[in-house]
C-alpha cells in the first residue's frame, strides 16, 4: 500500500507546473520513514515522475492551442530560433535533465513550443534513474550525519524564489518577440 501511496504522489506531483517537492526528496522520506526497497523507489519513482511531466508537457500543448494568436505566433518563432541553435539547446537541455533542478519549467517551455518530446522524456529518465539512486542510496548516511540539511531542503526560501523565477520565465516566453530571433 505504502508503494502504491509513493508511486500515486510521485506521479501527482510531477503534473504540477511548480511548487510541488521534488520527487528525490520524495523517495528520500519514504526510504527513511519506512524503510522502503530503494530499487523499488527509484522505479517507482523514475515511471511516476516520467510519466507526470509528459503528460504536464502534453497539457501545455493543449493549452497552447486555447491561446491569443500573437501569443502562439511569439512561441513559433521561439521554436524556430531553438531549432536554428540546435546543438547548444541540446547541451542546454542534456544540462538540466541531468540536474537536480527542477524540470517542471523544462517540460512546460517543451510542450509550449511543441519540440518532441520523446528525446526529452528519455533523457530525462535516464537522468533520474541516477539521480534518484544516488538520493535514495545517501539517504540513510545523509540522516545520520546531515539530517539538518535534507529536512531545511525541502521547502526552503531559495527553493521558492527558484521555481517562482523559473515559472516567471516559462510564463514569459509567450510575450517575447520571437520573431527577431527566429530569422
Amino acid at each position: 500500500m505504502k508503494y502504491l501511496l509513493i508511486a500515486l504522489t510521485v506521479f501527482g506531483v510531477n503534473l504540477l507546473p511548480a511548487f510541488g517537492p521534488p520527487t528525490w526528496a520524495i523517495l528520500v522520506f519514504a526510504r527513511l520513514r519506512w524503510h522502503l526497497d530503494a530499487f523499488a523507489l527509484v522505479t517507482l519513482g523514475v515511471i511516476g515522475a516520467t510519466t507526470g511531466r509528459y503528460l504536464l508537457a502534453r497539457g501545455a500543448r493543449h493549452f497552447k492551442k486555447r491561446m491569443p494568436t500573437r501569443l502562439g505566433d511569439n512561441l513559433e518563432y521561439a521554436r524556430r530560433a531553438l531549432e536554428r541553435r540546435r546543438a547548444r539547446t541540446l547541451a542546454l537541455f542534456g544540462i538540466f535533465v541531468l540536474s537536480p533542478l527542477p524540470s517542471a519549467q523544462l517540460f512546460l517551455a517543451a510542450g509550449f513550443l511543441e519540440t518532441p518530446l520523446l528525446p526529452l522524456t528519455l533523457a530525462f529518465s535516464l537522468g533520474r534513474v541516477v539521480s534518484y539512486s544516488l538520493y535514495v542510496s545517501a539517504a540513510t548516511v545523509a540522516d545520520q550525519r546531515f539530517g539538518a540539511v535534507v529536512h531545511n531542503a525541502f521547502g526552503s526560501l531559495w527553493s521558492i524564489i527558484g521555481q517562482a523565477l523559473l515559472l516567471a520565465i516559462v510564463c514569459a516566453l509567450p510575450f517575447i518577440n520571437w520573431r527577431r530571433e527566429s530569422h
